[in-house]
């Protein structure tokens, strides 16, 4: 099969119409009138992990509370493991980016005062079912800016250490995409589905993390050479089970503790409170024969059952449904458990190893969001956030660069790499077959849920030579349309993730976050040792360790590009 080559030229291109991408977009238009393309793999009205929509926004300044107090709540959930400059250039506008959202046609609750619904010291409550359409139609209505859906960006192409564009192909066309752009912006969400999840068969997409983010991103930059940031800091939800819809609504809406079976609050016992313990804690519970475990609901007034139900159609409509179905939360606990885990930097720091203005190592490459490393407790404020920085500050690159682009060699050499997948030829095995194959050796040997999220140096080898292994099998599988070549190439860029994953959690020899990095030979937190960013280039094939000092609020760390 041959694929159309398709040139297009750009000021800058943005990867991914999701959260960041479509906030870079609208800021970029905002402040200039550089053209714009947003490659999107599917649709940027319901794509990305806002998708569903959600009832609150989890990262907000309130009343009280200031840039500097935020900060100071993310290094201690992250036990001390953060850039601070980035925690807190993000901080100071998650406010204004609110606004901006409110500005859009976001509904944000007030109380009788005219004042913002607080939900906890830094969330207020939203209805924001249709927060990302509002975020799609401002993008659609910008001047200058192409949307492209339903492209796969694969590769960012380089060229004398820069990046200058990017190679994709269309997904429901045999167009190959050759893309030259004055800077680039990934902002492709972080990475699900690199271990088995908790529903098998038809179900088994029914997680907490949108499943069609693959780690792109996080493969492209791996790829060619970026330096990456904590991968080995997964995050692993805590959710309402089976639904696997959230459970802060529930935890905070209606102060519902933790229970086991027993009726007894169990997460204090377990260490300080934090976004890891009360899943640690969870986790604890049922191997010590104290569950099923519970968010403590029964007896709840009918009120607050109406807010729940009302809640969750905006983001986790299961939810409501099973209660419908059942007696409800007034009258029965909510069964609680944890998801399988996920590399994503808007909960965790995993990601792009990235400066102040969300450059990367790379020159001409930006990373907003999920994909960008260094900042837990982004969420959605806080992507917005970065999208709007790495939009300004790629706004400011471009001044003193020129497009360029490939050699027409190398263009063939891609494409025909592309085409290859694309030959008729009997295989051996599927796409799904990999997927399976190596959510299967990532929950058995480097911390799945069938090993209680714990992994072991030995394991980590074991798993590391069978990655390897399906890596090199995944070059040989054959795809039959565009939309089979996506799925192979979704389950190489997985693969890609789970290997420097791998090396990352092999690399911090302690136990820092109980269950998102349980390292069972070395079980203790070292502080003197590891108060320290573990980070990752890929080097002629093999991923090369690198440990990097902490950086405080006031230092500003810049890349020397």
């Amino acid at each position: 099969m041959r694929l159309t080559e398709k040139y297009l030229e750009t000021d800058i291109l943005i990867i991914g119409g999701g959260t960041a991408g479509c906030f870079a977009a609208i800021t970029i238009t905002e402040n200039s009138r550089a053209n714009v393309i947003i490659a999107e793999k599917a649709n940027i009205k319901r794509s990305g992990c806002l998708a569903a929509g959600v009832n609150a926004l989890n990262a907000y300044i309130v009343k009280g509370q200031t840039p500097e107090t935020y900060l100071e709540y993310v290094r201690q959930d992250a036990a001390g493991v953060i850039r601070e400059d980035l925690v807190y250039t993000m901080a100071e506008r998650l406010n204004r980016v609110t606004e901006k959202m409110a500005g859009l046609g976001l509904v944000i609750q007030k109380d009788e005062n005219g004042e913002y619904v607080a939900r906890g010291n830094r969330n207020i409550k939203i209805n924001g079912e249709n927060i990302k359409p509002l975020l799609a139609e401002a993008v659609v209505n910008s001047p200058n800016v192409t949307v492209i859906n339903r492209i796969n960006i694969t590769d960012y192409i380089v060229k004398d250490g820069k990046i200058i564009g990017a190679y994709g192909f269309a997904v429901d066309s045999c167009t190959f995409y050759i893309i030259s752009a004055k800077a680039v912006i990934c902002a492709s969400g972080g990475a699900a589905g690199l271990y088995r999840p908790n529903n098998p068969g038809f179900s088994r997409h029914k997680m907490w993390y949108s499943p069609f983010n693959t780690g792109a991103g996080y493969a492209m930059g791996i790829r060619a050479g970026a330096e990456m940031t904590t991968f080995e800091m997964r995050f692993i939800a805590l959710r309402c089970k089976d639904t696997i819809a959230p459970t802060g609504t529930i935890a905070q809406g209606v102060g519902a503790p933790q229970i086991n079976s027993r009726d007894e609050e169990y997460e204090r016992q377990y260490g300080r409170m934090s976004t890891a313990n009360r899943l640690y804690s969870t986790v604890m519970e049922n191997k010590n024969g104290h569950g099923p475990c519970y968010l403590k609901t029964a007896g709840i007034t009918a009120g607050q059952q109406d807010e729940l139900y009302k809640a969750y159609l905006n983001m986790a409509p299961a939810q409501t449904l099973r209660w419908l179905e059942r007696t409800g939360p007034a009258a029965e606990n909510v069964e609680i458990e944890g998801t399988e885990p996920y590399v994503v930097g808007g909960h965790t720091a995993s990601g792009y190893w990235v400066d102040t203005n969300r450059a990367t190592t790379l020159a001409g490459l930006y990373a907003a969001g999920d994909v960008a490393g260094g900042s837990p407790q982004k969420y959605v404020t806080g992507c917005l956030a970065e999208g709007e920085i790495a939009a300004l500050a790629a706004l400011k690159h471009i001044q003193t660069v020129n497009n360029a682009w490939p050699e027409a060699g190398e263009v063939r050499q891609v494409a025909a790499g592309l085409e290859q997948m694309l030959l008729p030829a009997a295989a051996c095995y599927t796409a799904e077959d990999i997927e399976e194959a190596m959510q299967k050796i990532m929950d058995d040997y480097a911390g799945g849920i069938a090993a209680g999220y714990a992994f072991n140096m030995q394991q980590l080898q074991v798993a590391r030579a069978r990655i390897e292994e399906l890596l090199a099998m995944s070059r040989q599988l054959k795809a039959g349309d565009m939309y089979q070549l996506l799925q192979v190439w979704e389950v190489i860029d997985r693969l890609y993730v789970c290997k420097v994953l791998i090396r990352h959690l092999a690399a911090r020899q302690e136990t820092r976050w109980h269950t998102f990095q349980e390292n069972t030979d070395y079980p203790e937190k070292n502080d003197a040792d590891w108060l320290k960013y573990v980070n990752s280039r890929l080097i002629n094939g093999e991923v090369e360790i690198l440990f990097r000092d902490l950086v405080k609020k006031d230092e500003r760390y810049e890349h020397q590009n």
